[in-house]
């Protein structure tokens, strides 16, 4: 499974973390998976490039874990970034949280931090 958990404090973004392979299919056919990732490798590349944000990453593609970080305050061109990542991971959450018999294959967590 994969869980997503945004941070938040006084409901302004800090960062967020993705962990974990859904697990819908074997690996290369895994359309959970792969919308996941497009929708949060895109937002980060969108946050660096397009709205010119600091940010601190890490990843590691063996464990499928991406953790992102705001050391400061983020403008209003991020926020509208991470909404749109929000907006599409509920989506999924919806579309594939529960599926084939009961297992879940994504799960998102809004966290007050």
């Amino acid at each position: 499974m994969t869980t997503i958990v945004i941070f938040k404090s006084n409901g302004l973004y800090k960062g967020f973390t993705c962990a974990g392979h859904a697990g819908f299919d074997q690996s290369g056919k895994d359309i959970v998976c792969a919308a996941i990732s497009v929708l949060v490798i895109n937002t980060i590349n969108s946050i660096e490039q397009l709205a010119n944000e600091n940010l601190i990453t890490d990843s590691d593609e063996k464990s499928g874990t991406i953790e992102c970080h705001f050391p400061d305050m983020i403008n209003e061109k991020t926020v509208l970034l991470m909404d749109s990542m929000v907006l599409g991971l509920k989506e999924i959450e919806h579309n594939y949280g529960n599926q084939k018999k009961g297992r879940k294959f994504f799960e998102l967590i809004i966290k007050e931090v």
